[in-house]
């Protein structure tokens, strides 16, 4: 669907942020039909999105070429977060089987992770490549609470964190304290990996904001831990880094556009709670959105710092 659509726009809270969009952008609606739509990735070489529809169990595709969508992947295992790794393939979460997964050229799926420290993981939400091959992922327990995004169980660790997996397979744990880590990135030097936390679903003075994790020289330890922004509406979820170092984020209304400093300079307003976003096209300069029923993008003039 073309031309603006009822409920979006841009809206500008600080001159930067003009900038980052042309006046005559506007928002487009490619598909709507799922029920609760999450973790984009954009796959350069076949220009078309994946993404996932978690109560659904199943990941859709959207396809540049012809502007249809097809079923990628069902039953998906309740997947949630997807990401491309720097070989071009498919990395996933899945609540179902509360695991990390990589979907090899041939098709066929490589577990990554299941487990740390021979007890089951929650249910890993969303996930990250760095330029290493390291593989970082959250995992709260949404995919256990109840039947609806996963299985209802007990949890076997000890609470909600973010991991490693290092290219020889080891998995580490991310020494930093969270409440329901969620959406993960890197910045554009891979110095500071900033992680939502949306602990404030299950407690009503939880966090629900974004923290920067600065790491070691080998970027494998955290150093230092610091709040970089407050969500105004709503909660953060997924969200993807600019090649200026800016962070885009969903939020209950949109998207918000942070500065490096952590000063918020605009919003994607979308007429619907946005669980997560990322960069793409041939120039990575059009930002789909997934919305909670449908998909959206729009062209920017930012440039996603990655693949995927």
């Amino acid at each position: 669907m073309f031309g603006e659509i009822e409920g979006t726009g841009f809206v500008t809270l600080h001159p930067d942020f003009n900038a980052c969009f042309v006046g005559h952008a506007r928002v487009e609606r490619l598909w709507t039909g799922a029920r609760w739509s999450e973790g984009p990735a954009w796959f350069a070489a076949g220009r078309y999105l994946v993404w996932s529809d978690i109560p659904e169990n199943r990941m859709l595709r959207w396809d540049e070429t012809s502007n249809t969508v097809s079923v990628f992947r069902q039953p998906s295992d309740n997947s949630n977060g997807n990401t491309v790794d720097p070989q071009g393939r498919l990395v996933s979460c899945e609540h179902l089987t509360r695991r990390i997964t990589r979907t090899e050229v041939d098709g066929s799926i490589t577990v990554l992770a299941d487990s740390f420290d021979g007890r089951r993981l929650n249910s890993p939400n969303d996930v990250v490549v760095k330029s290493d091959g390291s593989v970082w992922f959250s995992d709260p327990d949404y995919g256990i609470l109840t039947d609806y995004e996963g299985v209802m169980a007990d949890p076997e660790q000890d609470g909600c964190h973010v991991y490693r997996i290092g290219v020889d397979g080891h998995i580490t744990r991310v020494n930093a304290p969270f409440s329901k880590p969620n959406g993960l990135a890197f910045s554009v030097d891979e110095k500071t990996l900033y992680v939502s936390d949306t602990g404030i679903t299950h407690a009503p003075d939880g966090p629900k904001h974004i923290r920067a994790l600065t790491l070691d020289a080998s970027g494998e330890t955290v150093t230092d831990d610091a709040v970089f922004a407050e969500c105004t509406a709503g909660l953060f979820d997924g969200f993807r880094v600019d090649t200026q170092d800016r962070v885009w984020v969903s939020a209950g209304d949109g998207v918000h556009c942070y500065s490096p400093d952590g000063v918020l300079l605009g919003k994607v307003l979308i007429p619907e709670a946005v669980a997560n976003l990322t960069f793409g096209g041939s120039k990575r300069n059009r930002l789909f959105i997934c919305g909670t029923t449908s998909l959206y993008s729009v062209y920017v003039t930012a440039i996603g710092a990655a693949v995927g």
